[in-house]
C-alpha cells in the first residue's frame, strides 16, 4: 500500500505537469508600446500601451488592470523611481494611453501589467517590458546638419567619418541619426543594426525621420571611429522618369544630423555630434538610384575607412547645411530588412561573359553576388520579371531578361543609368562581394553580362526578399491547392510592396498609389501587423494635403499627382485606412489624428459636387471588358468618406459634425439611388459586375432590395460564364458583395476560377505574385507584382473563415463569425492574431456533417451566424437550437451540424 500511494501521486503529478491548461502561465502578455515591442526612440508625451490577457479558462475576461512604470527594473509601486502607477482600474480594456508624470528624453522606462479575472482574482503580473524615449523635443538636438559640399549632380555617394575618445567606462550609448536621403552607420568598422533603406521616404521639406540605434556593444572604452555613408534615395533623385522625381521641391545633395549620446558608469553623459570637424570623401559607390540601380567601382575601395586604424589626413572637411525641415520625428515603425534569403532554383551559363539565374519566384529586394575577374572588368547585373520569348525582338541582342513590361516610364538621358541594373567594376584582387545598399528591385530573373570573362557558379549568388518587417498575424489553409497558392501570392505581393509605405509595384514605379493602398487594406491587416506603417503613411497624407483638402493620388510625391483624376476612388485613403485601423486595432488614435484632414477632404468634394454626384476619380481601372459609370463609382466613394466622417464625429463626440455629415452621406446615397437604381430591373447603372457589387458592398442598396440586387449580381456573373468582369473597384467589392448576401458558392467559384480572367489564371501560368492586368499578354499595365487586385487575400478570412470585426466593439473585442461553406471545398481554416489573441475559425466536411471549430481569445467574445437553413446544431456535443446567432465567450468550441 505504501508503494501504491507514491505511484498514484506520481501519476497524478505527471498528468498535471503535462497539462497545458493546468500549467499555462496566466496573467498578461504581449506588452506593446505604440504597437511595438520594446521600442527605442519613443517621442510621444503620452504613448499608447497595450497587452493581452493570458488565461485559458473558458469565458476568461479581464475585470480590472493596473499599470506600473518605473526607471527601476524592480518596478517599485511607489518611490522616486516610480513614474506612474495607474492604480487598480475596473475595466476590460487592454489599450490605454500613458497618463503619468512627464516622460524625460533619453530614458528607459520599465513597465508591467497586473490584471484581475472575471471573478476579481488577481493573476500573476506580466513579464517586465520596456520602452525608451528619444529626443522628445527638437530643442534636444545638439548636432548640425552636414554634407560633403557636392551638388545634386555629384554622382559618388559620400563617406563621412569622425574619431573620438571615450575617456571613462561606458554604461550605454545611443546614436540618433536624421537623414535626408538614405544612410548606413558604422561604428569601429561594424554596421549598426540590420535595417535597410533607412530612413523612410517622407515629404522631406515638411518632415524628416530620425532612427535610434543602441550602439553600446560597438563602442570601445578609449578610441572610437564612426562612419556614415549617404545615399540619394528619394531625396536627390538623379534618374529621370515620367513621375518627375527629379523635380521634387526638396531636392538636394543628401545630408544628415547625428547625436551619439554616451552614458558613463559614473552617471555622466557626453554627446558626440555632427559638425564641421567631420571628414568626408567619395566612396566606391559611384552612382546610386532608388529607382534604377547602384554602380560600384571596387578599385576605389577604402579599407578600414570607418575604423580607428585609418588615417584620414587626405580627406576633405564637411560643410554645414540648413535643416531640410523643422519637423524631425522618430521613425517608430517596423523597419525594412532583408527578411528572407532565397537561393536560385536554376542557373545557366551561356558563355564566360553571360549567366542567368532564376529564383523560382518573384520578389522585391536585392542580390548579393561574388564576382572574380580582371581589374577593370565591368559587370552588369540585370533584374527582371520575364525572359524574352523565343524569336522575340530584343533591345540588347545578347540580353535574355526582358524589361519591356517594367521600364516603360524610365526616361534615361543616355546609357549611363540602365533600368533595374547594378554595375560592378572589378579590381582584379580576388573576389568582390557586392550587394546594393541604396536600391531595391522587383525581379525573378538575374542576368550577369560582363565585358571580359568572369567565373560564376550557382552558389555565388543569393537574393534577399526585402520589405517592412511586419510580423505575420494571419494564416489560412484549405483543401484547395489553388486557393492556397492565391493566398500565398497575395501575401508575396503585399510584402513586395511594403517599403515604409504601401507601393503599387517594386520595379516600374515604387509609388505610393493611394487606391492600391486602400483596396488592399483588409488583406494587409488580416495577414500582417501593419499599423505602424499605415500610421506613418497617414502622416504622409497630412503632409501632402493641399489647404483646400485635395490629395495627390501618389503619396509621398515630389509634385506629381495633383491632377484631375486624383478623386474619391483613389484618395479615399484619408478616411478608409484610419477607419480600418480603428476596426482592426480598436485604437481611436488614427481617426483622431486624421479627423480634420478627412473633414477638409469631404468638404472639398462636397464643394465641387453640390448635388451629391461627383466624377472626381479615375474609375474602375484595368477592367476585363465592361466599363462602369465614373459618376456612379466616384459618388459611391464620396458616400463612403462622408459616412466614415459622420461615424468618426460620433466617436469623437462632435455632435454638430455628426449631424451634418450623416445628412450629407444620406443625401449622396439618396441621389445615387434616384439616378442609378432601376427599381423595376433591380440593377444599378448598366448592371455590370462592378456597378452591382459596389452598390451592395458599400451599402448603397436599400435594405428591402438587397436580396434582389444580389440575385441579379449572381445572374450577371453566371451570364459572364462564372468569370470576373471587373477592374480594381469591382475586384475590391465583388467577392464580399456575393458572400455577404448568401451567394458564397458563386463567390468561391469566382475566387478559384482557373481560366482567364481570374486570379487562378495567373497562378496557372506560373505566377507567385499578383499581376497588374487580368490579361497576361496585354500591351501595357503588365507589371507582374502589383497589389491593386489584392482584396481576395482579405476575403478568404471574411467570406470563408467568416472573421469580421464588430464596429460596435472594435479591435475584435467582439468577433463576428459568419463562415461560408461553399460546395466543392472540403475544409478551410483561418487563424488571425487579433489584439486580444488568436482567433481560429476552422471547418471541415465529414460524414454528411460540417464540423466547425472556433477559438475565441481571452477577454473577447464572439457571435456565430450560421447559414439560415441550419436550425439545429451540437455545441461541444450538446444539441442546441440555432436562432439568429450563437453567442460565445472566450474559449474553444466545436459546432457540428448537418448540411
Amino acid at each position: 500500500m505504501r508503494n501504491i500511494i507514491p505511484a498514484i501521486a506520481f501519476a497524478i503529478l505527471s498528468i498535471l505537469l503535462s497539462s497545458p491548461f493546468i500549467l499555462a502561465q496566466t496573467g498578461s502578455k504581449e506588452l506593446r508600446c505604440e504597437h511595438l515591442v520594446t521600442p527605442l526612440g519613443v517621442d510621444k508625451d503620452q504613448p499608447r500601451l497595450s497587452w493581452q490577457m493570458n488565461d485559458p479558462a473558458q469565458g476568461a475576461t479581464q475585470s480590472a488592470y493596473q499599470v506600473i512604470i518605473s526607471t527601476d527594473t524592480a518596478l517599485p509601486e511607489s518611490g522616486s523611481k516610480n513614474h506612474w502607477n495607474s492604480g487598480k482600474i475596473s475595466s476590460t480594456t487592454h489599450l490605454i494611453t500613458y497618463n503619468g508624470k512627464r516622460l524625460a528624453p533619453f530614458t528607459r522606462y520599465h513597465w508591467k501589467v497586473k490584471i484581475w479575472d472575471k471573478n476579481g482574482k488577481q493573476l500573476p503580473s506580466s513579464p517586465v517590458s520596456w520602452f525608451e524615449t528619444g529626443m522628445m523635443d527638437m530643442a534636444n538636438w545638439k548636432g548640425t546638419w552636414i554634407s560633403d559640399g557636392g551638388s545634386i549632380n555629384t554622382l559618388p555617394a559620400p563617406y563621412f567619418r569622425k574619431q573620438f575618445t571615450a575617456k571613462k567606462k561606458i554604461s550605454s550609448a545611443r546614436a540618433y541619426i536624421a537623414v535626408a536621403g538614405l544612410y548606413e552607420l558604422y561604428i569601429n568598422g561594424q554596421k549598426t543594426g540590420d535595417h535597410r533603406l533607412d530612413p523612410m521616404y517622407t515629404r522631406f521639406d515638411r518632415r524628416n525621420m530620425y532612427v535610434s540605434h543602441d550602439i553600446t556593444g560597438l563602442l570601445n572604452n578609449g578610441e572610437n571611429a564612426v562612419g556614415v555613408i549617404l545615399g540619394n534615395g528619394w531625396y536627390n533623385h538623379q534618374s529621370l522618369a515620367v513621375w518627375n522625381f527629379e523635380r521634387a521641391p526638396w531636392r538636394q545633395r543628401p545630408t544628415f544630423c547625428m547625436d551619439i549620446r554616451i552614458t558613463y558608469e559614473d552617471g555622466t553623459t557626453e554627446t558626440v555630434s555632427t559638425d564641421g570637424s567631420w571628414k568626408s570623401h567619395a566612396s566606391p559607390i559611384i552612382f546610386n538610384s532608388i529607382y534604377t540601380g547602384e554602380h560600384y567601382d571596387s578599385r576605389l575601395e577604402i579599407p578600414d575607412w570607418s575604423t580607428t586604424r585609418y588615417n584620414d589626413s587626405t580627406w576633405r572637411g564637411s560643410g554645414l547645411r540648413a535643416a531640410p525641415s523643422q519637423h524631425v520625428v522618430s521613425q517608430l515603425m517596423a523597419p525594412i530588412k532583408n527578411v528572407d534569403e532565397i537561393k536560385p532554383t536554376s542557373f545557366t551559363r551561356f558563355s564566360d561573359t553571360s549567366y542567368l539565374f532564376d529564383l523560382g519566384r518573384n520578389i522585391a529586394g536585392v542580390i548579393k553576388i561574388k564576382l572574380k575577374g580582371k581589374s577593370g572588368t565591368t559587370v552588369r547585373i540585370i533584374h527582371g520579371e520575364r525572359l524574352y520569348k523565343q524569336g522575340a525582338a530584343r533591345k540588347v541582342p545578347a540580353q535574355h531578361v526582358d524589361l519591356s513590361n517594367i521600364d516603360v516610364y524610365h526616361r534615361p538621358k543616355d546609357n549611363s543609368d540602365p533600368f533595374q541594373t547594378d554595375i560592378v567594376i572589378l579590381n582584379g584582387s580576388g573576389a568582390v562581394e557586392f550587394m546594393p545598399k541604396f536600391n531595391y528591385k522587383g525581379f525573378q530573373y538575374v542576368e550577369i553580362i560582363s565585358d571580359k570573362p568572369v567565373k560564376i557558379e550557382k552558389n555565388d549568388l543569393v537574393a534577399y526578399f526585402m520589405h517592412s518587417d511586419v510580423s505575420a498575424t494571419g494564416q489560412i489553409s484549405s483543401s484547395n491547392t489553388l486557393l492556397n497558392k492565391i493566398w500565398e501570392a497575395t501575401n508575396n505581393s503585399y510584402l513586395s510592396n511594403l517599403f515604409g509605405y504601401p507601393t503599387d509595384c517594386p520595379q516600374r514605379e515604387k509609388n505610393g498609389w493611394t487606391g492600391d493602398g486602400h483596396f488592399a487594406i483588409e488583406s494587409g491587416l488580416f495577414n500582417f501587423d501593419g499599423i505602424s506603417v499605415y500610421e506613418k503613411w497617414m502622416a504622409d497624407h497630412r503632409d501632402e494635403q493641399q489647404p483646400n483638402g485635395v490629395l495627390p493620388d501618389i503619396i509621398p510625391t515630389g509634385g506629381w499627382g495633383y491632377g484631375t483624376a486624383n478623386g474619391t476612388d483613389w484618395t479615399s485613403t484619408i478616411a478608409i485606412i484610419p477607419w480600418n485601423l480603428y476596426l482592426f486595432y480598436g485604437d481611436l488614435t488614427p481617426l483622431k489624428d486624421n479627423y480634420e484632414n478627412i473633414k477638409r477632404y469631404v468638404n472639398y468634394v462636397e464643394g465641387i459636387s453640390p448635388t451629391g454626384f461627383t466624377t472626381f476619380g479615375r474609375g474602375d481601372w484595368v477592367p476585363v471588358k465592361s466599363t462602369s459609370s465614373l459618376e456612379l463609382t466616384s459618388s459611391i466613394y464620396f458616400y463612403v468618406d462622408a459616412n466614415i466622417l459622420a461615424k468618426t464625429a460620433k466617436l469623437l463626440n462632435r455632435k454638430d459634425d455628426q449631424q451634418r455629415y450623416t445628412a450629407l452621406a444620406e443625401k449622396i446615397r439618396k441621389a445615387i439611388n434616384e439616378k442609378y437604381f432601376d427599381r423595376d430591373k433591380k440593377i444599378y447603372g448598366n448592371g455590370v459586375q462592378t456597378e452591382l457589387s459596389m452598390a451592395l458592398y458599400w451599402k448603397i442598396v436599400p435594405e428591402e432590395f438587397r436580396a434582389a440586387v444580389a440575385d441579379n449580381l449572381a445572374k450577371r456573373v453566371m451570364q459572364d460564364n462564372l468569370h470576373l468582369d471587373v477592374g480594381v473597384l469591382g475586384a475590391k467589392a465583388i467577392l464580399n458583395a456575393l458572400s455577404e448576401n448568401g451567394k458564397t458558392d458563386i463567390a468561391y467559384q469566382l475566387a478559384v476560377q482557373s481560366t482567364y480572367p481570374s486570379w487562378g489564371w495567373w497562378i496557372q501560368n506560373g505566377a507567385t505574385t499578383l499581376y497588374e492586368n487580368w490579361d497576361i499578354d496585354a500591351a501595357r499595365d503588365i507589371s507582374l507584382n502589383h497589389m491593386m487586385f489584392g482584396e481576395i487575400g482579405g476575403w478568404f478570412y471574411k467570406g470563408l473563415g467568416g472573421i469580421h470585426p464588430d464596429e460596435a466593439a472594435p479591435g475584435f473585442k467582439h468577433v463576428k463569425l459568419e463562415p461560408g461553406f461553399p460546395t466543392g471545398l472540403e475544409n478551410f481554416s483561418a487563424s488571425y492574431r487579433s489584439p486580444y489573441g488568436k482567433i481560429i475559425s476552422s471547418w471541415k466536411r465529414t460524414a454528411g456533417n460540417i464540423v466547425y471549430e472556433v477559438t475565441v481569445p481571452a477577454n473577447s467574445s464572439a457571435s456565430v451566424q450560421l447559414p439560415p437553413v441550419i436550425k439545429k446544431a451540437k455545441l461541444n456535443g450538446k444539441e442546441i437550437v440555432v436562432e439568429k446567432s450563437i453567442r460565445l465567450t472566450a474559449g474553444s468550441y466545436t459546432l457540428t451540424f448537418a448540411e
